[in-house]
């Protein structure tokens, strides 16, 4: 194994969400980055679709918006997180990236053809996660049901910001306070206002995100009315104050 590819691996120790395939998948329930991104292909329609009735949503404004979430969360989670620990950019533009649906909510499995690297720092990151994916993947779902553009960047946000905040949370853990200052870094200049839509702190030595924003899974069936532990929903005192218990938190 290349040092490339043991180093995008090992990165799986950390959480679940950072494991990635590498080399070309085959069969038909891999869906190719770019494809989702086509206007009205039908790739984006079945991602929808599987949110919507796992979730039992109210209507196509709230699965977008669930989807978003859960879908930012884990597609360029390694990406993000090796950019965090190395400052190098893994090549996961929408030609080069593969991902498999959940039964459920979300993507199930991440695969990329190669571990390779892009020339450039944090602006060329910002130009593969956000300029050329999730930023297009917003503007597609809120052409397609009308979900609110802040609400839906609100989700692109805090996927990103899980990718930061999941390495805080595992038996191996990466010294928190680190993470925090890369997650700043990424933030600051991040496009399209993602810095205004929420933040990280500190809570039970992990890192968490709070929301300015919400996703209304709520409204679902599957939800029964609880909101997610970082909804803007819920007071910030006592979102933190959740946090630093042991009761399992609802987050992307």
């Amino acid at each position: 194994m290349t040092a490339g590819r043991a180093g995008v691996a090992a990165l799986a120790q950390y959480a679940p969400r950072y494991g990635v395939e590498l080399g070309e998948p085959s069969g038909s329930e891999w869906l190719r980055v770019d494809r989702i991104l086509e206007p009205d292909g039908p790739e984006l329609t079945e991602l929808l679709k599987r949110d919507h009735d796992a979730g039992g949503h109210v209507n196509d404004h709230a699965a977008a918006l669930s989807l978003m979430s859960f879908y930012a969360g884990r597609a360029p989670a390694t990406a993000l997180l090796l950019w965090a620990l190395e400052g190098r950019v893994l090549d996961i533009r929408p030609h080069n990236l593969w991902v498999r649906p959940h039964d459920g909510h979300g993507i199930a499995s991440v695969a990329i053809r190669s571990a390779r690297f892009l020339p450039g720092g944090l602006q060329t990151l910002y130009d593969v996660v956000l300029t050329q994916h999730l930023l297009p993947l917003s503007l597609e779902l809120h052409r397609r049901t009308r979900a609110g553009l802040r609400q839906l960047h609100g989700g692109v946000a805090a996927g990103c910001a899980m990718a930061f905040c999941a390495a805080t949370r595992e038996d191996i853990t990466i010294d928190p306070a680190f993470l925090l200052d890369r997650w700043q870094t990424f933030i600051t200049r991040a496009p399209a206002g993602l810095a205004r839509l929420g933040d990280v702190t500190t809570a039970a030595n992990k890192l968490v995100y709070l929301r300015n924003t919400c996703c209304l899974y709520y409204t679902s069936n599957s939800a029964a009315g609880t909101v997610c532990g970082s909804c803007c929903l819920t007071p910030r005192p006592d979102r933190l104050a959740a946090y630093n218990t042991d009761k399992p938190i609802l987050t992307v």
